[in-house]
């Protein structure tokens, strides 16, 4: 770790076989796990907590003070879990009092130029391609895939297994399993080949495509199609995450495609 080019302040514990490059800043209140690459000009301020064997390319800022009028110093974190990849002059914002962290997953990968404000909460083997940018409080789930060029407006929330294009503005909830593009953001199907990829089985595709059948392909409002879910679809855990999604969605849900748009 000894790189006389570089800056650890005293009291960052920072674990011994951490890789530091030359012209790295890295502040007090941080603390970095075994195994993590550190790459040149990377700064990492206070309050930063990352995980083990990660790697952070050159130009990332990692904890800086949130880009939030209402931010008044409160002492908050960044927390990043194990094996994530952050690549070149990505920004994650530290939390504030609504949540008091922002936090990013295990086994991320977030590409160039990635943002992510303040209190968002990013799962595990999440993908973020080149530029995509995270208001605040922004919840992503686990294995989610957002596309370049993205931008999605806070307190959005993503499902699980979804996948965005790119370039897409997320105004809405994205319920798990499905994939989104189009302007305005709406349905075009299920992400079947990464399903498969992670051992969904072709019964449980098929019943989750049946689901979103009936809820963005037939003449109903959400409501009505939810009724008729639990009505008519059998019992799977699958159905109720879905369920359950929809149910908790503050925004409201993406809507279905439009054959005229």
């Amino acid at each position: 770790m000894n790189q006389p080019l570089a800056y650890v302040h005293p009291e960052a514990k920072v674990a011994k076989n951490v890789v530091i490059e030359p012209f790295v800043n890295i502040e007090k209140n941080v603390v970095i796990g075994e195994g993590t690459w550190i790459g040149s000009n990377v700064t990492i301020m206070e309050g930063a907590r990352i995980g083990k064997n990660c790697k952070i390319f050159p130009g990332a800022v990692i904890s800086a003070v949130p880009q939030d009028l209402k931010y008044a110093g409160e002492d908050t974190i960044v927390r990043i879990g194990d094996n994530t990849t952050i690549r070149e002059f990505v920004t994650i914002n530290r939390g504030t009092k609504a949540n008091m962290e922002t936090v990013v997953g295990n086994n991320c990968l977030l590409m160039a130029y990635v943002h992510i404000a303040h209190d968002c909460i990013v799962g595990n083997n999440v993908i973020m391609a080149n530029a995509a940018t995270l208001a605040g409080h922004i919840e992503i789930e686990d294995w989610a895939i957002i596309g370049g060029l993205s931008a999605v407006h806070q307190f959005v929330k993503i499902g699980k297994h979804t996948m965005i294009s790119g370039g897409a503005l997320i105004r809405k909830d994205v319920p798990p399993y499905v994939k989104a593009g189009r302007e305005p953001v709406s349905y075009i199907g299920v992400n079947s080949v990464g399903l498969r990829r992670r051992g969904y089985t072709p019964d449980q595709i098929n019943n989750i495509q049946d689901i979103y059948r009936e809820l963005f392909l037939r003449s109903r409002n959400v409501a009505q199609a939810v009724s008729y879910i639990e009505t008519n679809m059998p019992i799977t855990a699958e159905r109720d995450e879905i369920l359950t999604f929809i149910s908790n969605s503050q925004r409201g849900i993406m809507k279905g495609y439009l054959k005229n748009s």
